[in-house]
């Protein structure tokens, strides 16, 4: 009998849900927030009621889309946290309510697990290259920077991780400050591949172990922007390309000193990225570098699953459905990074 998931994913500002088979992508339907956009980042309150608007027509899309029954499914997996309380409880409160309608197991997901886990997607007719255990997945997005030893998909330790910034939240305030918009990160990556990457030298932080740090870098931008701005008050407009091609440089080199230190230390050449910023162009480029460079056997993901979506939350909810992992209807949502 085929095991059918429906997936649930509302941590931030994107409604998604998804439907598997199987282990097999059926749909994966997402509903983005424009409304954020005015006001330079998410702002908590608008999400969670954008997500109320969106989770009833999400999930009937995804469904239709996948050419599934709702009294077909097997189970409901959903995005139990880390994420905004608002939005979260939106997703975890639809996903309980319809599964205790259909009478079928509940399985929560740790959002951050799902990023890692969404290299084992498979779609039918597609190449489905999966990386094996044990490997390292270097997982960046707006809020969090860590490496992680995936030893199997319930088994996941973190051997560094950000302690202050994460990559994709400096990415964001340098362009805001340069007033190029939210979010920054598609907008400094698209200016980065017109500019010189060593036009400018941003300073690096100092941090033992493997543990990352970018406020320093942050600051440091930001004080020589200042500098630059009292010199010629049109620097921005003449120099973008250059400061955001030198901005990402300096970031990659950040996030890529740190993963090839914990390849050194760990001897696992099995290299994966995953969350957000695994959409950069510059560092799925210094991927493939160290890949030819060092002997790794890199794992990219399609773009489609860096950024938040449900298709990741349903292949984590299969492999804990195949364990019979289920979780009870009283679980409630929490905010906080728990890996």
């Amino acid at each position: 009998m085929s095991i059918i998931i429906l997936a649930i994913e509302s941590s931030c500002d994107d409604t998604s849900a998804a439907v598997l088979k199987d282990g097999f992508l059926l749909s994966n339907v997402v509903a983005s927030q424009a409304v954020h956009e005015a006001y330079g980042g998410v702002v908590p309150e608008l999400a969670s009621r954008a997500h109320q608007q969106n989770i009833v027509p999400v999930v009937n899309e995804a469904l239709k889309r996948a050419g599934v029954n709702k009294n077909e499914l097997s189970a409901v997996a959903f995005t139990r946290g880390p994420g905004l309380m608002g939005s979260l409880l939106v997703g975890v409160s639809f996903a309980k309510g319809f599964a205790r309608a259909l009478n079928i197991p509940l399985i929560d997901v740790n959002h951050l697990n799902g990023h890692v886990l969404a290299h084992f997607i498979k779609v039918e007719g597609e190449e489905n290259k999966q990386p094996k255990f044990p490997f390292l997945c270097l997982l960046v997005s707006g809020g969090n920077s860590q490496i992680v030893q995936v030893n199997a998909y319930n088994d996941m330790k973190i051997l560094g991780q950000t302690i202050d910034d994460a990559a994709g939240e400096a990415i964001d305030k340098c362009s805001k400050v340069m007033g190029l918009g939210y979010p920054g990160g598609p907008i400094i990556d698209k200016l980065a591949r017109q500019g010189n990457p060593k036009a400018y030298k941003f300073s690096k932080p100092h941090v033992s172990g493997l543990d990352y740090s970018f406020s320093g870098l942050k600051t440091s931008f930001l004080y020589s922007l200042r500098k630059w701005l009292k010199e010629d008050p049109d620097f921005i407009e003449h120099h973008k390309t250059d400061l955001a091609a030198s901005l990402e440089a300096t970031v990659v080199d950040i996030l890529m000193d740190k993963l090839r230190k914990a390849v050194k230390q760990t001897q696992i050449t099995e290299v994966a990225v995953a969350g957000g910023v695994s959409a950069n162009n510059g560092l799925r480029n210094s991927f493939r570098e160290h890949a030819q460079k060092y002997g790794w056997n890199i794992y990219i993901p399609k773009f489609s699953y860096t950024t938040d979506n449900a298709a990741m939350i349903g292949i984590d909810g299969y492999f804990k459905y195949l364990d019979k992992d289920f979780c009870s209807i009283d679980k409630p949502a929490y905010s906080r990074v728990s890996m």
